[in-house]
């Protein structure tokens, strides 16, 4: 019955702290630009960045613009997908076609949190999109997290593809 009960506990424990609101939209956006949050600007997507963006995303997006805000040669992205069930926003900075940070902002999947991490998230500096439209490095997974990693590489690869079409 102990034994019951201390896997319980240690089940719900983490699980609570695997899921919330690590920072607001509003706050990376502040934190990005120095408190000088330039106008939200929005891309559409035509045919063209549907399929590739389908390509990255191994289905069809939810979405057909994307919000993001630009100040000289840096761009912050916020984006959502769908980890195993439930969808991960991300806040990615990119400046001349480079990763310069990518932050999870909110996690609401009860696994694959370690990815909010900086030991992870990295991993995404100074990435860029290959010729071939991957990323320039490997990123290392997580074991248990692998579904929370993929999106998140998703999200990069979708942040740095956009950031071109500019």
């Amino acid at each position: 019955m102990k034994r019951i009960l201390l896997f319980s506990a240690v089940f719900f424990f983490q699980t609570a702290i695997a899921k919330g609101v690590y920072q607001t939209p509003e706050a990376f956006l502040e934190t990005t630009f120095g408190g000088n949050i330039p106008t939200m600007s929005t891309i559409w997507l035509n045919k063209e960045k549907k399929k590739v963006i389908s390509e990255f995303l191994q289905h069809s997006p939810t979405f057909i613009r994307v919000k993001y805000w630009q100040q000289g040669s840096k761009t912050a992205w916020i984006l959502n997908e769908i980890g195993k069930s439930k969808p991960i926003t991300v806040g990615i900075v990119i400046e001349s076609s480079n990763v310069q940070q990518l932050k999870v902002l909110t996690f609401r999947e009860s696994r694959g949190w370690e990815v909010k991490h900086d030991f992870f998230t990295r991993q995404f500096d100074n990435i860029t999109l290959d010729e071939n439209q991957q990323l320039s490095s490997p990123i290392d997974g997580i074991s248990g997290a692998t579904l929370s990693v993929r999106a998140l590489k998703k999200m990069a690869r979708i942040a740095l593809y956009l950031e071109q079409q500019l």
